[in-house]
């Protein structure tokens, strides 16, 4: 298992940024690496952070991979080959099936029922 720790710190303006911490001291910074699709991502950077043995880690999302549908990327320590955490977008067509969105749509047909009913008791009076 490895002996680094990663938390989310933000995602914003096209990066993701995160905490990588160290279990014990470490002469030289952590080897990342980030996959998307078994593929391996430029743009990842990696600097001090403000305390002893911790970095933080920075991520700008590619243009290719954002598009319709689920995109995870997936972060590693490339020493032990071990994943640290990971990450995904999702964007397009893959919002239908979205929880929030089938709940927009009931509270909708809900509205639409209530008029109809409304309609219904007034005309019916």
């Amino acid at each position: 298992m490895s002996s680094l720790t990663l938390t989310k710190i933000r995602f914003r303006n096209g990066t993701w940024e995160g905490l990588i911490e160290q279990a014990g001291s470490r002469a030289t910074p952590p080897r990342i690496s980030v996959r998307h699709l078994d593929r391996e991502i430029d743009g990842v950077t990696l600097t001090a952070g403000t305390e002893p043995d911790s970095w933080i880690l920075a991520i700008a999302i590619p243009p290719e991979v954002i598009g319709d549908g689920v995109q995870s990327l997936v972060i590693y320590d490339s020493a032990k080959g071990e994943k640290l955490g990971d990450f995904t977008l999702i964007a397009g067509d893959a919002l239908a099936d979205d929880l929030r969105a089938e709940v927009e749509l009931l509270r909708a047909e809900l509205d639409m029922l209530k008029r109809a009913f409304r309609r219904h008791c007034l005309e019916t009076a």
